[in-house]
């Protein structure tokens, strides 16, 4: 090949790879983007229509895993949409069936008078119980730190964040392969008696 068309070649590849380059760096570059964003998150609908007078408590515990997580977003299921967690209020003590509740499967909630009868706080209840659809099991006894600690914590506990290894743990249930694998919920009754 003549000199002056093996430049040319090489000119023109050194001007593509030049290119690319920065085309590749900027794909892998961070993003001011949340790390997860909410179309990688898997959602899951909750209906809490037959839940009266919990609806405020179900609100806040609801934003409180929206903020606190990323790989699932909880949302109320508009009408005609079939919820994956049903929320009820009832006359007893606070239960739900232990997930992870995954999209087509279905947990349910119980938000129990009881409770609040006692002292316990509302959004508390809600966000443990909540927490219980997305797989995490109690740790009794426990501190007020602890969220999935439940009623052991006291009934002057009011927190309703979950702490940083039950987080990691749901991220870890909704997270990559763990998702996409589907597999049902446990289905085991947590219930919430001190």
């Amino acid at each position: 090949m003549p000199h002056s068309k093996w430049f040319a070649a090489v000119g023109t590849a050194a001007v593509v790879t030049m290119v690319m380059v920065p085309a590749q760096q900027a794909a892998s570059a961070p993003s001011n983007a949340a790390p997860n964003s909410v179309s990688a998150a898997t959602t899951l609908y909750y209906d809490d229509s037959r839940a009266g007078g919990w609806e405020a408590a179900i609100a806040a515990g609801v934003a409180t895993w929206n903020a606190n997580v990323t790989n699932v977003k909880l949302a109320k299921a508009p009408s005609g949409t079939r919820a994956q967690i049903r929320i009820i209020a009832t006359n007893g003590w606070p239960q739900a069936s232990l997930g992870p509740v995954r999209p087509g499967g279905q947990g349910w909630v119980e938000l129990g008078s009881q409770a609040v009868a006692q002292g316990y706080d509302k959004t508390r209840i809600a966000a443990h119980e909540i927490g219980h659809n997305l797989g995490l099991p109690d740790t009794k006894p426990g501190p007020c730190s602890k969220l999935m600690s439940g009623s052991s914590a006291g009934v002057a506990c009011r927190n309703p964040v979950p702490d940083a290894a039950e987080r990691s743990r749901v991220e870890s249930a909704y997270g990559g392969r763990a998702a996409a694998a589907q597999t049902p919920a446990d289905g085991r009754v947590m219930v919430d008696v001190p």
